[in-house]
């Protein structure tokens, strides 16, 4: 019996460009690629494409009459659904400055015009192919459960896992896609991004610190990943951490050991190194005069019971 192959999926690149030879050029040489082409004059004609079909990837020239490329760009990457849609800008400007201004509004590659054909082919196979690795990445995150979303330098979300969306549409009151970075946190970012996620301390909302962000890295050009943990419920008692002589990091880490967490588990959490919760529990345990995880965690589990 014969089994059928489904034809392979032609990828499909948008061009951006004011210049018919430019357009002809790139059709024909993307075409004979085995790739779908859209074309557009212009920034305002490139998005109204986009609210019909998403491009697997965009090409864009920089200097455009109306809207150029650079806002074009940003305008693309505020939808959740191009935001990871790979935008690489062609340009006869050569300058840093616009090589800069094309990145920051979220481009990921640039070319100088003219264009060399076999160049650009090059480049598009690379950055379709870490977008691909990207999706399937994502993909995996939303399988395993994870409290994770990305956010721009602007605080916009960029993509969140279902577990992220639910947490925040629930203490944000609305859904996580119109949720923003607010000033406080915005300022917290650029730090965490100077220090590295390591060294980075979580941060809270001003009206709601029982929901923490963790500061992970930058996945990408203006791509931030964020880890949140809603913090209620996972720490002893103030009274009890106090009268134990506990810090509250490390009743916090108690109480997660009292769930049955493992080390790597409550460092993930916290947003701390194994190294630093196996120095919190060699404090605990100290403190606590015991010898192990068993019988701290019991110690925790009847306090929590006594103060519920």
């Amino acid at each position: 019996m014969l089994m059928s192959i489904e034809p392979k999926k032609r990828d499909v690149a948008l061009v951006v460009d004011d210049s018919p030879e430019t357009l002809r050029l790139l059709t024909d040489a993307l075409d004979g690629a085995g790739m779908t082409v859209m074309v557009a004059l212009d920034g305002a004609s490139a998005m109204r494409i986009v609210d019909q079909i998403t491009p697997d990837i965009v090409l864009l020239d920089a200097v455009m009459p109306g809207m150029d490329g650079f806002e074009t760009c940003r305008r693309l990457k505020r939808d959740a659904g191009l935001a990871n849609v790979p935008v690489i800008f062609m340009t006869g400007l050569a300058e840093t400055e616009h090589i800069v201004r094309g990145l920051e509004a979220g481009g990921v590659d640039y070319v100088t015009k003219p264009i060399v054909i076999e160049e650009m082919l090059a480049r598009i196979r690379v950055h379709l192919g870490n977008a691909r690795l990207t999706q399937s990445a994502r993909a995996a995150l939303d399988v395993s459960g994870r409290f994770l979303f990305a956010v721009n330098r602007q605080g916009h979300i960029l993509w969140a896992t279902p577990q992220a969306q639910k947490l925040l549409a629930d203490h944000h009151g609305a859904q996580a896609d119109d949720f923003v970075l607010p000033p406080s946190l915005l300022q917290w970012l650029e730090q965490a991004k100077s220090k590295g996620s390591a060294k980075a301390q979580a941060a809270s909302l001003p009206d709601n610190p029982k929901l923490r962000f963790y500061y992970m890295g930058e996945t990408a050009p203006n791509e931030f990943l964020l880890r949140l943990s809603k913090e209620a419920g996972t720490a002893l008692p103030p009274e009890f951490t106090s009268e134990l002589g506990l810090t509250t990091r490390e009743g916090e880490v108690l109480a997660w050991l009292s769930k049955g967490k493992t080390n790597r588990d409550i460092a993930q959490i916290l947003g701390l190194s194994p190294r630093t919760v196996d120095k919190h529990l060699e404090q605990i345990y100290a403190k606590l005069g015991v010898e192990n995880r068993t019988a701290a965690a019991a110690i925790a589990t009847n306090a929590t019971r006594r103060n519920s």
